[in-house]
């Protein structure tokens, strides 16, 4: 908001504006429902950590990270998100929402990722969490065959894929946590205009010197 307020030309600090926003506009935070529950399964493959921490790239479409999100309906259904963030830019590739957290829904996400980028001539790097998804046979497979090389956390370490987390703490402080979903359409079409409208379109980033992620990417 500081910085917002800011690009219209109004300059106040970070606490005024916190101040304000309690006092008279009577906006407070929103305690997160808990987290769902998952399984786990034997991993087909394990791959190591390629990053290192090493957030940051040359050019669009060198790195990308990945990860699944829980999301919840009015009536306290769940649904489950899974994004791909370019770390060139921090822009949304792709997102795709779903009533199951399977290896199917990752790679439908990768797909579209692909998809979305035509232009890219050389093997992208995915990172990810250990997570069965992304070390099942079905996944680890597509990625062989469309020549995208996977990297992976340490196990129980979300620091190594930070970028994804701060993504979704945005989208839910920002977006979801912000309504009650009736519907699943609902639901997933505000995520959606959220990633490709919002986030990557309207909201400036302070990785990217407070320029959207559609504003850094145009300049590369």
């Amino acid at each position: 908001m500081t910085v917002y307020l800011a690009r219209q030309g109004y300059r106040y600090s970070p606490t005024t504006i916190h101040k304000y926003m309690n006092t008279e506009m009577k906006l407070f935070s929103i305690v997160r429902p808990k987290k769902p529950v998952c399984g786990h399964a034997k991993p087909h493959k394990v791959f190591d950590n390629r990053l290192h921490q090493d957030f940051t790239a040359e050019k669009p479409n060198q790195k990308w990270c990945t990860d699944f999100t829980y999301l919840f309906l009015k009536n306290h259904e769940v649904r489950y998100n899974c994004t791909i963030l370019d770390l060139y830019d921090r822009s949304v590739i792709a997102s795709i929402t779903d009533r199951n957290i399977t290896s199917d829904l990752a790679v439908r996400t990768l797909k579209k990722a692909l998809e979305s980028q035509p232009s890219i001539k050389e093997g992208v790097i995915l990172h990810s969490d250990r997570g069965t998804q992304y070390t099942s046979k079905a996944f680890t497979e597509f990625c062989e065959s469309v020549n995208v090389t996977q990297s992976m956390s340490k196990a129980g370490y979300p620091y190594d894929n930070a970028p994804m987390e701060r993504y979704f703490n945005t989208l839910k402080n920002e977006c979801t946590n912000l309504y009650e979903f009736t519907t699943e359409e609902a639901l997933y079409q505000t995520v959606e205009e959220f990633a490709y409208v919002a986030y990557n379109h309207v909201r400036p980033h302070s990785f990217n010197g407070y320029r959207t992620p559609f504003e850094t990417r145009n300049a590369a």
